[in-house]
């Protein structure tokens, strides 16, 4: 009898070991997803206060365990398929899928406050910061200031371009290069375009400026979209026209030519999921759908191989696959 309690307590302990194993292997994030990307070979990341999780189609994985904790803010898979991930306090980590390097101040990284990286055409990974702007060239870092107010290169090594304006235009939300060849950069101040020599401040109807610009996008067509304070706008090479004076996060194009925002609802005081479809893009009054209406911030977007559409959010991320939502929770 005895040796029968004694099994019974070590069989039941093997299967709590065994749930408790399965459940941190393949439980989805619950804190803030700030990004989502999927690589080539299809898998998905997620990067947020949670970590590093990785979805493969079936199950979640958060068996990342070899580099510290951290917030991550982007992620991003460069032409080589090699994965980079930005963080807060702990600069910029690159993944070869096996192992990880950190790159922080010591190695040229301007800031070790990462919060966004972009890859141009000729395959340089950009990383925004607090204090500006880093080029990563594969062998070292060459850095940006948009404020020389600002100071040194606060151990960026490298060069550092400068241009007057706000202590806040050197927080870097978002980088792209347009089919021009240049830079965009939308930061916590004004917006800017860099030609290779000369920062250029953006502005829109009666010189007003585009301050704390989220996103910034090229879309098929070459035009270029811009979201935040003061909500969606399209620049088509000539004219910027607003589409919702709502103020927007994140901006992502799909496969169709859909525009999709997240932002807060045009209808309530939630934040919403929101596709503009391709058929009115011509237009300049374009209606959004919202098809996520829900409480607390949005943040990255995805369309996945499949055509389902990824969405962070402050409790975790949800899935929309044209039909109905998935809250992976």
């Amino acid at each position: 009898m005895k040796y029968a309690k004694l099994a019974t307590l070590l069989l039941m302990f093997v299967c709590y070991t065994a749930l408790g194993q399965n459940k941190s292997e393949s439980q989805a994030p619950n804190k803030m997803v700030r990004a989502i990307i999927q690589d080539k070979k299809g898998n998905i990341w997620l990067a947020g206060a949670d970590g590093i999780t990785r979805y493969d189609g079936k199950s979640f994985s958060n068996t990342i365990t070899k580099i510290k904790p951290a917030r991550f803010f982007s992620a991003l898979e460069d032409r080589k398929e090699n994965l980079w991930f930005t963080a807060v306090g702990s600069g910029v980590y690159h993944y070869k899928g096996e192992s990880f390097k950190n790159y922080t101040t010591k190695d040229g990284l301007l800031s070790d406050l990462v919060t966004n990286a972009y890859e141009d055409k000729t395959g340089g990974i950009w990383f925004g910061s607090e204090l500006g702007a880093s080029r990563y060239d594969g062998k070292t870092f060459r850095n940006f200031k948009m404020n020389e107010q600002a100071g040194g290169d606060n151990g960026g090594g490298g060069d550092s371009v400068h241009v007057s304006g706000y202590q806040q235009d050197n927080d870097v939300n978002t980088i792209i290069e347009d089919n021009t060849g240049k830079f965009w950069f939308g930061t916590r101040g004004n917006t800017f375009t860099y030609d290779g020599k000369t920062f250029t401040r953006i502005t829109h109807k009666d010189e007003k400026a585009f301050t704390n610009v989220r996103s910034i996008i090229k879309d098929k067509k070459g035009n270029i979209w811009l979201g935040g304070n003061g909500g969606l706008w399209r620049y088509d090479g000539n004219t910027f026209t607003n589409i919702t004076p709502k103020f927007v996060g994140n901006i992502m194009e799909d496969k169709k030519g859909n525009i999709w925002t997240s932002s807060e609802s045009a209808l309530n005081k939630n934040w919403a999921l929101t596709r503009y479809d391709q058929n009115s893009l011509s237009g300049n009054k374009l209606v959004g759908t919202e098809v996520l209406s829900i409480k607390g911030m949005l943040f990255g977007l995805l369309e996945a191989n499949d055509g389902s559409i990824w969405v962070g959010a402050l409790n975790g991320v949800y899935r929309y696959d044209g039909t109905n939502v998935t809250d992976f929770k």
